[in-house]
């Protein structure tokens, strides 16, 4: 099959010049309802019936089934092409009858399948990651890896999502040369589209109505406008990611500190440093686990702090007695009155730089925000959510926050 035709209508104008783009990298970002993953799963229709095979990607697998596969399934109806393909949902392939090319599924959560998962005949010449704003940066880095081995084809990796903030490794990554204005940008290797619910004809009435009626200002940003948002009640402002591999080879004093969890809240322990004259904090990495009982939470902390002091939450004694036991340095918080409300203030002073492996601390400095009452005003007191990695690094700076704890990471409390 050489050619083929489509029917009018199946594809929205502003999508239509990205059917055939070779560039490496192609990145459909923007509102809700826009079209975006309508528009991919044809292409991949497409292109699968023209020999690509195309690895489709969430960060979790189950929620594929009813996001890209129901996409595809559609597609290839919409386009009365579903007698061309072999569906199997129980593997979650689709396989072309054609020239048995294929598109597989998989979740960022399964890493030994994604280790081993290859078209049935040929390279993988696609790469289609849904809801990219979920996934590392580590994990792009090691999906790009895969697009290997001979083909005919340009190899693509495509991203799709909502943006969230420009905090993001996407934008980092890509964003460089883009106009905020703009609606496309192309380089030799990156193509860009921004696209909102105002490209979409196959929306009705309600469902245009209802985005352009949106009044909360972080969600007409984001969903409405498909702009870049900075979250308006976010607590946490003046943060960076930056590489501190080689830094923290050569740290000489790491901080430890450590909020208990279990089942529904992590454990959630960081390894971070103070510079008291640039007013900096560095954050080198994280442990966050649910399901640790203390025995496997010292081996872990062991492993992680050596025989440093872990500063802990002093609400779990017995808790911070069994870390003891079992050989790790635990030390209870100093928690005075409005500590909490002090230790957010304190920390809003300075810079804090993350290493992007810590990966759920950058979720929770992105997320954390202020209390609103019944009417929507921000009241300056947290919500008691997305904080447990910032309640560790209170933990850890404890002792810098007050000239009178300045030394209490080194004082034991047994």
């Amino acid at each position: 099959m050489r050619k083929l035709l489509l029917p009018r209508g199946a594809v929205n104008a502003v999508y239509l010049p990205y059917l055939q783009s070779p560039r490496r990298y192609q990145i459909f970002f923007g509102g809700a309802s826009s079209g975006k993953s309508c528009f991919l799963a044809t292409r991949a229709v497409l292109d699968t019936l023209q020999g690509r095979s195309t690895l489709v990607i969430r960060q979790v697998a189950r929620t594929l089934r009813t996001s890209c596969w129901n996409e595809i399934g559609k597609a290839a109806a919409r386009l009365g092409l579903t007698g061309c393909f072999r569906f199997n949902k129980t593997e979650m392939t689709v396989t072309a009858r054609n020239n048995g090319a294929q598109l597989l599924f998989a979740g960022l959560d399964d890493v030994e399948k994604i280790k081993s998962i290859s078209p049935a005949g040929g390279a993988l010449t696609d790469i289609w990651i849904e809801e990219a704003t979920e996934i590392s940066y580590a994990d792009f880095k090691q999906l790009d890896k895969r697009l290997r081995g001979q083909s005919r084809h340009e190899k693509r990796l495509t991203l799709s999502f909502n943006p969230v903030y420009k905090t993001h490794w996407i934008y980092r990554e890509f964003f460089g040369g883009w106009d905020e204005g703009g609606r496309a940008y192309q380089s030799d290797t990156v193509s860009i589209l921004k696209t909102t619910y105002q490209d979409n004809a196959f929306l009705t009435a309600d469902d245009r109505a209802a985005l352009e009626n949106e009044r909360d200002p972080y969600y007409r940003q984001v969903y409405t406008l498909g702009d870049w948002g900075v979250l308006g009640d976010v607590i946490f402002r003046a943060w960076r990611q930056e590489e501190l591999h080689a830094r923290a080879a050569a740290e000489e004093r790491a901080l430890y500190g450590l909020d208990f969890g279990f089942a529904a809240d992590p454990c959630a322990c960081v390894r971070c440093a103070y510079d008291r004259a640039r007013r900096r904090v560095y954050v080198y990495d994280e442990i966050c686990e649910r399901g640790l009982t203390n025995d496997q939470l010292a081996a872990r902390l062991r492993a992680f702090a050596g025989s440093a002091y872990v500063v802990c939450d002093s609400a779990e004694p017995k808790s911070i007695a069994d870390l003891r036991r079992y050989g790790v340095s635990a030390l209870p918080a100093r928690k005075g009155p409005d500590s909490l409300m002090h230790g957010v203030q304190w920390l809003r002073a300075q810079e804090i730089v993350v290493d992007p492996r810590c990966r759920n601390l950058i979720r929770e400095l992105t997320l954390y925000q202020w209390q609103r009452d019944r009417e929507g005003n921000t009241l300056r007191q947290p919500r008691d959510r997305d904080n447990h990695l910032i309640d560790a690094l209170r933990y850890a700076l404890e002792g810098e926050m007050e000239a009178r704890y300045a030394q209490a990471h080194q004082r034991p409390e047994w």
